[in-house]
């Protein structure tokens, strides 16, 4: 009969319990009550198997502990997170169970805790969010309830506060391509169209305009040396084009078009 040698308390939790045959079992204080597991106690075989399992689950259980005493987690997270650390699926499952009688996993609380923060640190439209939380596992349920709290207002004040940082970055550029480099920079942010064009309408592009002539010359010099190779026409064209593309006017590019010319001639 194998018989129980020594029992020491272990790293965090855990106890290991020393059997006479030379095997350590590490287990849980709650399975070392449950299976009375002291000093020269007989123990037999079959109860070393169910010890054996259920100390899988407790560890188990414990590492999702400590996984989620950094932060808040999700389900899928945690099944993945056990699934790394080769927890078998059945007790991933229980344990999963457990956390969610717990009452430390709730995948509803996760994603209006989540929401919120991004409402709070973030500059993500509610599109990237709902991906963002899809990703995390969250059921389109889920989602839907937590995406309630980001109303258009909030939406608006976040959008608008991102193409204002945004617009800061933008130098020698006319209105209508800084315009369009805002509309890009929202949409990818995840804003809806309706939200965006009320940004756009909001901001106040005076400063824009008044450089955007000083903006025609800076970009259309480097154009202008960029396709020297070409001969004259077809060198015009092609500025012209690129310039128009970038918003400027068709009149304001035929004035520096040929002020260049002039200056070329001399």
């Amino acid at each position: 009969m194998i018989t129980i040698s020594k029992v020491n308390k272990g790293r965090n939790a855990f106890y290991e319990v020393e059997l006479s045959n030379g095997e350590v079992l590490r287990v849980s204080e709650d399975t070392l009550i449950a299976y009375r597991l002291l000093k020269d106690r007989e123990i037999t075989e079959a109860e070393i198997a169910e010890i054996k399992k259920a100390s899988n689950e407790d560890a188990g259980f414990q590492l999702a502990l400590n996984y989620l005493s950094y932060q808040m987690r999700t389900e899928k997270e945690i099944y993945s997170y056990l699934k790394e650390k080769e927890i078998e699926l059945s007790d991933r499952k229980k344990i999963v169970a457990r956390l969610r009688e717990m009452n430390l996993l709730d995948d509803t609380t996760f994603g209006e805790s989540f929401v919120r923060t991004q409402m709070r640190l973030g500059d993500k439209g509610p599109r990237v969010i709902k991906q963002k939380l899809k990703e995390k596992g969250l059921s389109d349920q889920d989602i839907e309830k937590s995406l309630v709290l980001y109303e258009e207002e909030s939406q608006y004040k976040i959008a608008l506060q991102t193409a204002e940082k945004a617009m800061r970055k933008f130098h020698n550029k006319s209105v209508r391509e800084t315009q369009q480099k805002l509309q890009q920079t929202l949409m990818t942010k995840g804003f809806s169209s309706d939200i965006i064009k009320l940004v756009i309408d909001t901001l106040d592009f005076q400063e824009v305009q008044e450089q955007e002539d000083n903006a025609l010359e800076i970009q259309g010099d480097k154009l202008w040396q960029r396709n020297q190779r070409f001969d004259t026409a077809k060198r015009k064209q092609k500025i012209k084009q690129s310039l128009y593309q970038k918003g400027f006017s068709l009149d304001a590019i035929d004035v520096f078009l040929a002020k260049k010319e002039e200056e070329d001639d001399e």
